[in-house]
């Protein structure tokens, strides 16, 4: 699979990025707002990171999906990932900062989740967390996901930086 199915919820698009996400990113990317995904993170190294996420459907099946609404804005990324310094395949999402609290991020977030369960046949796979990220932790447990003490880190990461919540497949 050399690109990003689409995906249509009752609200939203996941497909495939394009060129006109990457000025959104790199506006979020620059800001104090980054701190819970690694950044901030200058443009150059942006390109490189979001560049291997669309890659990574060509190389690994699966990669990371924009995420647009109805009426075409970008709102967000949601993604399958494994990219090299990751142990396990990590469900990741953001959304834009005027977009949050809006249900956005769930709704797309299953709908990756469920492409992982049926297309992938994952049994498991995880989020990676700021354990400061209360959002993103909240999500992961509205999507099912617990903490997994035992997961493997990121390489270079510790578990005062990282939090492990583990998805599984519904018994």
């Amino acid at each position: 699979m050399d690109r990003a199915p689409t995906i249509r919820t009752e609200r939203l698009t996941l497909r495939h990025h394009q060129m006109s996400d990457f000025a959104p990113l790199v506006e979020l990317f620059a800001s104090e707002r980054s701190i819970y995904m690694g950044g901030p993170i200058d443009r150059k190294k942006l390109w490189y990171w979001v560049a291997g996420e669309v890659g990574s459907w060509s190389l690994q099946g699966f990669g990371s999906w924009g995420i647009e609404s109805h009426d075409g804005a970008f709102v967000g990324q949601v993604g399958i990932n494994k990219p090299s310094h990751f142990p396990e395949v990590e469900l990741g999402y953001l959304i834009m900062p005027k977009f949050e609290g809006q249900g956005i991020a769930f709704e797309a977030a299953k709908a990756a989740r469920a492409w992982a369960l049926e297309t992938l046949k994952l049994e498991t796979f995880v989020s990676y967390i700021d354990p400061k990220n209360a959002r993103s932790i909240a999500l992961a447990q509205r999507l099912g996901g617990v903490i997994d003490p035992d997961g493997s880190l990121p390489d270079g990461e510790t578990a005062d930086e990282t939090v492990i919540y583990r998805h599984r497949r519904a018994a």
